[in-house]
């Protein structure tokens, strides 16, 4: 039995880079010697096992037939018998199908090291067309390594959407592959090779439409990069993808139903239907009088949800940052001063509803007036 570092620990080593998680694969041991050596079986599709004390994964060499359309339509093999080389032949990218030994040697038999060397995403065999997550998985690691793909790696993608593999992608999948993606350090990368491939019309379909022009898409390809550079919150990242949906027919509907397909976090989803709702209106800047700013923080739940109403300057800032960076700020001093107001009081003694919020805004927008003549 050997035991082999195999995968993204290994490249990352190689790359000087943090390596979060280990996985190993085990070469001539069946799934009874894992367990008498005191390994936990854990995987469900294949023979996967955790560490008796690290809890790191290792898995049992296998090899993997195509029996059916999509990611899961897979017969895997798994015995002694399968090689290191067979197994790393089965993985997606060559810097993927690295191994290191116990001694810290390299085995390195489809190139990787070197694609590392020229920043370069190449398949590893054909069987990279047999699963269509792999079209995500490349497009994400170029918005992490800002790497090139390989023109037969393209092509190959191009012929995947072509046959209809990028249909066959589940919603949970997608959204798994496309909230990492965006907090790379450059998602634009993501959809640009998404795009080069044709399967953003396929999973994307209500952005592919409005980045046909091409000003407004390398706005938002500019807006993306701008969140990503701030360091802002996946929330924040997807409100900025969002805002592209303004050049849509019906803005809104085609978000709730990109949203929906995606089956994206009730917390993404809502903060990205305000951006979009609210951006012309933020984006104003000092022109936005007291009584627009008192109707905004209300339209926002701001009194309540003051967290998110800044994650929403986050991502208007990001979509036009030079118009409302200093903005945001006096937004934010704006809403401070309507909050720090004892409603309590305000209202004391009045009953009739319609007289309590009219007593309370206008209160509010005094507050917001003075707060707006200290700055």
């Amino acid at each position: 039995m050997k035991i082999y570092a195999v995968g993204g620990a290994v490249r990352d080593e190689l790359l000087g880079l943090p390596v979060k998680d280990r996985d190993y694969v085990v070469v001539g041991a069946t799934p009874e010697d894992m367990i008498r050596l005191g390994y936990r079986p854990v995987g469900k599709d294949f023979p996967v096992f955790l560490h008796p004390r690290t809890q790191e994964e290792y898995a049992l060499a296998r090899t993997e037939r195509k029996t059916a359309r999509g990611y899961k339509g897979f017969q895997v093999y798994a015995a002694p018998d399968v090689t290191l080389e067979q197994d790393l032949s089965r993985r997606d990218l060559s810097i993927n199908a690295i191994a290191r030994d116990a001694q810290g040697r390299i085995i390195d038999p489809y190139g990787g090291a070197a694609d590392l060397k020229r920043g370069l995403l190449r398949h590893v065999s054909p069987a990279f067309a047999e699963d269509p997550v792999r079209i995500l998985r490349v497009a994400r690691f170029a918005a992490r390594f800002g790497f090139k793909v390989a023109p037969a790696t393209l092509r190959l993608m191009r012929a995947m959407v072509v046959a209809g593999e990028a249909d066959a992608l589940v919603a949970e999948r997608v959204w798994q592959e496309l909230a990492v993606g965006l907090m790379e350090a450059a998602p634009s990368k993501m959809f640009a090779q998404l795009r080069a491939c044709g399967a953003l019309e396929r999973v994307l379909p209500e952005l592919a439409a409005v980045w046909a022009e091409r000003g407004r898409y390398a706005r938002s390809q500019r807006a993306l990069d701008r969140a990503a550079a701030r360091g802002h919150a996946l929330e924040v990242r997807y409100a900025v993808l969002a805002c592209a949906l303004a050049g849509a027919a019906a803005p809104e509907r085609a978000l709730r139903q990109m949203s929906a397909r995606l089956r994206a976090p009730a917390d993404c989803a809502d903060l990205a239907l305000l951006a979009l709702r609210h951006f012309e209106q933020i984006a104003q800047g000092a022109r936005l009088k007291p009584e627009a700013m008192v109707s905004l923080f209300q339209s926002c739940d701001a009194w309540r949800r003051t967290a998110r109403f800044g994650q929403l300057l986050q991502a208007v800032e990001s979509c036009s940052s030079a118009r409302t960076k200093p903005f945001a700020a006096r937004l934010l001093a704006a809403l401070g001063a309507a909050r720090a107001l004892d409603a309590g009081a305000i209202v004391r003694g009045e009953t009739e509803p319609h007289k309590i919020a009219a007593r309370l805004r206008a209160a509010r927008v005094a507050a917001v007036q003075a707060a707006l003549a200290a700055a």
